[in-house]
């Protein structure tokens, strides 16, 4: 079965691509802005038609919080309209569509982990074009799963955890805010659980069943103890101090609860759902060895 991948070169596209040879029956054809400008409807319907993909996995997004809020028409036309158009090509050549999208289409007043039916309330530019983009794809293509995750890293990009790692070791000290609470979330162990509700819905266990769903790791934390956590792991002596998210003044506002219910997703398809702590012990592994190997 042919799985088209949008955003390949993003950190959970190059994951999935990580992953994928131990899905034989899986065949992907990874895709992103150098060879398949999704916000042109007439580039994705000629490509769909080339390759005639079964699945497609949409990866790609407007990522930047902050500069998002001065980027509107940027944000809006990857975030927003490009979902719509890929769904729609979609629809027309029956093909099923996974969605990713994010925990800041709720503005994190809340204090119970939120759930897919709960209203939406985006804070910014960001979490409101992502909103956007999931109404133009279960609109445009009823074969539609959306996936809302949540604190995304991995050993490839820009992240978190990489940032930490690095100013760990470049400073002694570091003020990380504490009021802000989630669940990190191992892009790899994203990329498993779509690569798995994929392959299973070939042959109908569980099938593929349209809907939005949630995904992050187990457990919950601030970014506080997500960066000492990050430290430790990595064996590095910073002292990290606790502040108040007033302390960080930044363009876009974030959620200070943003935990998201999984019983969903758990009970349809069944995904493996590891601890935030276990996976960051995989990911900090990786980064290890790469710096070893001079990667």
């Amino acid at each position: 079965m042919k799985i088209l991948v949008t955003g390949a070169y993003g950190q959970l596209g190059s994951e999935i691509l990580k992953i994928c040879a131990t899905f034989p029956a899986l065949d992907i054809i990874a895709t992103d802005v150098d060879t398949l400008d999704i916000t042109n409807s007439r580039a994705v319907e000629k490509f769909i038609a080339a390759n005639r993909p079964g699945y497609l996995i949409n990866c790609a997004a407007y990522t930047a919080v902050d500069k998002a809020e001065d980027d509107l028409a940027r944000a809006t036309l990857l975030n927003s309209v490009a979902p719509g158009i890929v769904a729609s090509a979609c629809s027309r050549a029956g093909i099923k569509l996974i969605h990713i999208s994010t925990d800041y289409v709720f503005d994190g007043q809340g204090n119970m982990p939120y759930k897919e039916d709960d209203p939406v309330n985006p804070l910014g530019v960001y979490g409101k074009t992502k909103y956007e983009g999931e109404i133009n794809c279960l609109q445009n293509n009823p074969e539609t799963v959306i996936i809302r995750t949540s604190w995304l890293y991995s050993s490839f990009g820009t992240n978190f955890v990489k940032t930490m790692i690095r100013l760990g070791k470049e400073k002694d000290t570091l003020n990380v805010v504490s009021d802000q609470v989630g669940s990190p979330t191992y892009a790899r162990d994203l990329a498993l659980a779509i690569l798995t509700i994929v392959n299973n819905s070939l042959t109908s266990e569980p099938a593929f069943v349209p809907g939005v769903y949630h995904y992050s790791n187990e457990g919950v934390c601030s970014w506080y103890d997500f960066a000492v956590a990050i430290h430790k792991i990595a064996g590095i002596q910073c002292v990290v101090t606790p502040v108040s998210s007033e302390n960080f003044i930044t363009r876009a506002k974030r959620p200070h609860f943003s935990v998201l219910d999984k019983s969903k997703i758990k009970a349809v398809f069944h995904p493996e759902i590891p601890f935030w702590q276990d996976s960051l012990k995989d990911c900090i592994s990786i980064l290890i060895k790469e710096q070893i190997n001079g990667k």
